[in-house]
């Protein structure tokens, strides 16, 4: 069994007009429960939960406190490459984008891994385009083992992997990894995935079920909110997390909310999001589960994220660059979309500190592995 299976047994017009049908009283009995479902998750993104924004984020920040307490974990994005053999309709790595293309050597890599470490990062995500061949496994062997000796908490988000590539990557030091559907529509997924093997709707689907028996820390999931209609791809996603931990609850999840930035050949979102959406999406996916993590990168401008970190936010990510070689040499032709936040990583520590929050730079102790 895979989340394929269940996401078969959802119909998405059905779950749409189920989400947009909800009442006032039906986001009132959800606001009362204290553990909540997949139908109380709908009326929480429902038009109808707008008017109680308030109530629903005191909650969120609540819950978010007794959980997480007053942290705020840091990480940042490591390009190690803009090669991609897909054609994707929204992303400024596409294949069918003529910008300059680089992979870095492994003297790159350890000119960029001097410059995030002299910023005090211990959390790092590494990033490529998809390109199995140039950028594959081969390529994560060299690296990985060198990125490790610096940083203990070791991300990824590349292409798709087979469940004994992710196992291997393991013992290379990989703790997390980070795989997002895009979108959950197939015929729009169809739409914006042209060419190359992120045309495969149903092997990058069950990517997190790969993940978890592979036996990795932590799984990211989410969508590229304005492909399609927000409420309802939000809903496939909270659905996907419900199925992975019941099925794997021994793995960590998070998730991410990004949405559609400015880059190369830009693609116009079908769904606009406002930021007071984004906010109720954030607190809805914070009633539904108490335990998730929830990640809000530099896509956002720093007055949003000053302003939501009490909602919900677990982590964020800081003085991100978007291309290969971004850290020790800026060459923004190279960058996979435009951030909004350009704050350094200090600027935002501060932020976070004049907040009342503590942040946290190291997500996993090595050693406690093998406890």
């Amino acid at each position: 069994m895979t989340f394929t299976d269940e996401w078969e047994k959802l119909h998405w017009d059905e779950v749409k007009l189920s989400i947009y049908s909800k009442t006032h009283h039906d986001v009132e009995k959800a606001l009362s429960k204290s553990k909540r479902d997949l139908e109380d998750f709908k009326a929480l993104i429902s038009p109808a939960a707008e008017s109680y924004l308030e109530q629903m984020a005191q909650e969120s920040a609540r819950l978010t406190r007794q959980r997480f307490g007053h942290t705020i974990g840091f990480y940042i994005p490591l390009y190690l490459s803009n090669l991609c053999a897909n054609a994707c309709t929204y992303c400024g790595f596409s294949m069918e984008n003529r910008i300059k293309r680089k992979t870095l050597n492994q003297d790159e890599v350890g000119q960029e891994v001097m410059a995030i470490k002299a910023m005090n990062f211990d959390s790092v995500l590494l990033v490529t385009g998809e390109h199995e061949t140039k950028v594959g496994m081969n390529y994560f062997r060299q690296t990985l083992p060198q990125i490790k000796r610096s940083f203990n908490y070791l991300a990824m988000e590349v292409q798709p992997l087979e469940q004994e590539e992710y196992a291997e990557l393991k013992t290379l030091g990989l703790d997390a990894v980070m795989v997002y559907q895009e979108t959950y529509h197939p015929s729009t997924y169809a739409e914006h995935h042209l060419r190359g093997n992120k045309t495969d709707f149903k092997f990058r689907l069950e990517t997190p079920d790969r993940l978890a028996k592979a036996g990795i820390d932590k799984i990211g999931i989410g969508a590229l909110i304005g492909l399609e209609e927000w409420r309802t791809d939000c809903f496939f996603v909270a659905a996907h997390l419900d199925y992975l931990e019941r099925r794997y609850w021994q793995t960590r999840y998070s998730i991410s909310f990004p949405r559609l930035r400015p880059c190369e050949g830009a693609l116009q979102p079908k769904s606009i999001m406002s930021d007071k959406q984004l906010v109720q999406l954030i607190c809805a996916y914070r009633l539904l589960n108490p335990e998730v993590e929830l990640s809000l990168s530099t896509r956002e401008s720093e007055h949003f994220r000053d302003n939501v970190l009490p909602l919900g936010i677990t982590s964020i990510s800081a003085a991100s660059k978007t291309q290969p070689g971004g850290y020790a040499n800026d060459d923004q032709e190279l960058e996979q979309f435009s951030i909004s936040d350009e704050r350094s990583a200090e600027s935002v520590s501060l932020a976070v500190q004049a907040r009342g929050f503590e942040p946290v730079w190291k997500d996993w102790e090595r050693g406690f592995s093998s406890i």
